[in-house]
């Protein structure tokens, strides 16, 4: 029971960051490893519980979607085939080099968040300079979708981000369709690495539905929440947050465990 709640919680406080600025995976995956669910297991019951946000995102936002028919087939397809390749390559990992790769993997994840608006920004001036879309450009733009999704297959923790960074490279400069895509990149791919968790039976189902409940209870009363919040100061409670959990990850893996 109270693993349970410890999840719920987790999950509760990581949809309220979610829907307001993102991070929720600093909560909920460290929450899941707390109770003794074991990384790779935990891993893929994280990116379960997450799903459901992604899907519910992109529907809310289908018509900001459908504003881009253009690239869509290709998104989609690209997104499944790179976030079963990443939970493939997960479910390849030795228990122990997972392990050892969480810290460097929320540290890469820490400073996205982090980082990733002034990256944006630079992305968009950049790409904003030159209008010219050549095959190699389509191509290179394809590939670097697919090398997302497979990050985001693998670990689930800052693909919001990671998609967002490549829709700026990729030329998108309208916001609300940039979060709309972002939503049905990160539900496409972890969709995709889902079915190959459950067939492999990767994922904890009982801690996963607490995370998932709490995170549609987070995501649902969230909106009440962030009247009173400025976000700012609710990105640099979370920046702080993560920075926290990979110090303290990289502590435990490599200091305690030597």
């Amino acid at each position: 029971m109270f693993d349970w709640v410890v999840l719920f919680t987790a999950g509760v406080f990581g949809g309220v960051l979610n829907s307001i600025a993102g991070g929720g995976s600093f909560l909920t995956f460290p929450a899941l490893l707390f109770v003794g669910v074991p990384p790779i297991t935990a891993n893929a019951t994280n990116t379960f519980s997450s799903c459901a946000g992604y899907l519910s995102g992109a529907y809310a936002l289908k018509a900001e979607i459908k504003s881009d028919k253009s690239r869509l087939v290709q998104t989609v397809i690209l997104s499944v085939i790179g976030g079963a390749i990443g939970a493939f390559l997960l479910l390849h990992t030795p228990e122990t080099v997972f392990t050892q790769s969480i810290p460097w993997l929320l540290l890469f994840a820490t400073i996205l968040f982090t980082f990733g608006g002034k990256l944006n920004q630079l992305l968009k001036h950049a790409t904003s300079q030159n209008k010219n879309t050549t095959r190699a450009g389509v191509f290179f733009s394809g590939l670097l979708l697919l090398v997302v999704c497979i990050y985001g297959g693998y670990f689930n923790a800052g693909l919001g981000i990671v998609t967002l960074s490549y829709l700026a490279l990729a030329g998108y400069t309208n916001l609300t369709v940039m979060n709309g895509i972002k939503l049905l990149v990160s539900a496409c791919a972890s969709f995709a690495a889902i079915i190959l968790f459950v067939l492999n039976g990767s994922i904890d189902w009982s801690s996963g539905v607490a995370v998932l409940l709490g995170t549609l209870v987070g995501g649902y009363y969230s909106a009440k929440i962030s009247r009173g919040i400025p976000d700012q100061y609710v990105r640099k409670t979370v920046i702080t947050v993560s920075i926290l959990i990979t110090v303290y990850f990289f502590y435990t893996t490599y200091a305690v465990s030597n």
